[in-house]
């Protein structure tokens, strides 16, 4: 790929661009006009620092900005208060003011905790997302949503907070495990099927492809994942209403990661499995058609992804469901599918709930 493609997330006075291309780490004209003060934090994890580090460093250099690097260590068990106040105790410590810059350099669960360090910090700080996973190129650099993880559910504590931009180097995606490309599927999947059922045969065409990480391939879909978020994001920023549809598979794939402890499964292969089921109970409640269920479990599982829930009893899975952002007096509300590019936000019998927990397990 040798052009940069640009997708503006349209929120007025906060609207800002997604640079999508190949290369970009080391772009240092993309970060300049988005950095005001005399100093930058980097914020990263101990995988992504010896890959990208030096390359970042030596894109801000020329802009004779203080530099700090904050090493955090890796995976969504980290993704918690322990690990943020590292990231205040390094600003604190190197006396960082109200303009200092953060750049979250990784994937979603640094790009989540630094957006929530920035919000926090002095009550906000700047901070640029550089996303360096499929996962959080397609969806949680985008948005504005921040936060951490707290034991008895997943994101519960965080803020709405905007980056300054985004820079999505297509290129750092040659250095991921197949594991984590495929988590970074369920997230392209998912934006497909709940708002553009083009794209969703497109990648029912094109997944071999993007399996193989084809660079063509990829920036397409980072692109119009980008393009597709971005535009539910302007009308909805908050999640007052649309902006939930984001969520599909997730209600069911939050109760999986927390049920399983964080970072047993990739938030990605939860959520495809949580689409898998999410597509049950919208044929059960007569929503979606079987055969549309069945393309997308067929789509799931060539993406790599688990199809099949763990055991964690119906109890468990119920309760973990209700501790969610969407659950309203204790009543659990889905994301259903009705067709590709059409959703529903419901309530679903305690019955249909069970039975499609009873045929996923």
């Amino acid at each position: 790929m040798s052009a940069m493609i640009t997708v503006n997330v349209e929120l007025g006075e906060r609207a800002y661009p997604i640079h999508i291309g190949a290369g970009l780490i080391g772009r240092t004209e993309l970060f300049a006009p988005h950095i005001k003060g005399a100093s930058v934090a980097i914020v990263t994890n101990s995988t992504i620092d010896p890959l990208y580090g030096d390359r970042l460093r030596a894109a801000l250099e020329p802009l004779g900005k203080k530099v700090t690097t904050v090493v955090l260590p890796d995976g969504e068990a980290h993704k918690n208060w322990e690990t943020l106040n590292q990231i205040f105790d390094a600003l604190l410590t190197e006396r960082a003011d109200r303009k200092t810059t953060l750049i979250a350099l990784g994937g979603g669960v640094v790009g989540d905790m630094t957006g929530f360090a920035a919000a926090s910090y002095m009550r906000g700080v700047p901070f640029i997302q550089v996303p360096t996973t499929l996962l959080s190129q397609v969806d949680s650099s985008v948005g504005g949503k921040t936060g951490i993880n707290h034991p008895l559910g997943k994101n519960m504590i965080g803020a709405f907070y905007q980056p300054q931009a985004v820079i999505a180097d297509i290129a750092a995606l040659h250095s991921l495990p197949e594991r984590e490309l495929a988590a970074g599927m369920a997230e392209v999947i998912k934006t497909a099927a709940i708002k553009d059922a083009e794209f969703f045969e497109w990648i029912e065409a094109n997944v071999d492809a993007l399996n193989r990480q084809d660079e063509t391939a990829l920036a397409h879909a980072v692109k119009r994942s980008c393009e597709i978020k971005a535009s539910v994001v302007a009308s909805d920023e908050r999640e007052g209403g649309q902006r939930a549809i984001l969520n599909f598979g997730h209600t069911f794939g939050h109760a999986i990661e927390a049920g399983l402890g964080y970072g047993e499964w990739l938030h990605g292969e939860a959520v495809g499995c949580g689409m898998v089921m999410a597509a049950d109970l919208s044929v059960r409640l007569g929503k979606l058609d079987e055969a549309a269920r069945q393309r997308l479990v067929r789509v799931i599982e060539a993406a790599k992804l688990p199809v099949t829930a763990p055991k964690l009893g119906d109890d468990r899975y119920v309760d973990l469901m209700k501790i969610d952002k969407k659950a309203e007096a204790g009543e659990i509300k889905f994301i259903l599918l009705t067709r590709f590019g059409a959703t529903e936000i419901a309530g679903a019998p305690d019955q249909a709930v069970r039975a499609t927990l009873a045929a996923s397990i």
